[in-house]
């Protein structure tokens, strides 16, 4: 049987589902391993059982909410409603994070678009 490198697992650090590489086995507990995040770079212990699904938020009907216009000055919510004018496209902030810089981001997951990464909070 081939021996499993990289999974899918709940990083805790990071607070969101994650590749890991698998660094070794638990002393005594045959379904948990050790598993480095390849995003933030800790280590933590996964249960191999758990069955990881990424869960997408449902984008169904959003154009009808109150949706916020994006705009990079502005500050935004995990959950919330975004439209975004120059793609034409609604999404939902799904985590947000500060930069190396400083700078604060926010993840959205759009209709048209997918998965992307914007600027939030920027001031001039």
């Amino acid at each position: 049987m081939a021996r499993i490198k990289n999974v899918e697992a709940f990083c805790v650090v990071c607070n969101g589902v994650r590749k890991m590489e698998l660094a070794g086995d638990v002393s005594g507990q045959e379904n948990k391993r050790w598993a480095k995040c390849k995003k933030c770079k800790q280590t933590m212990v996964i249960d191999m059982t758990e069955t990881v699904k990424e869960t997408k938020p449902s984008l169904e009907g959003i154009e009808s909410e109150n949706c916020s216009v994006y705009a990079p000055s502005k500050s935004f919510t995990i959950g919330e409603s975004i439209y975004h004018q120059n793609w034409d496209d609604f999404g939902k902030v799904v985590s947000k994070e500060i930069l190396s810089n400083g700078r604060s981001s926010i993840a959205v997951e759009f209709q048209k678009s997918g998965y992307k990464k914007l600027i939030e909070s920027l001031t001039i």
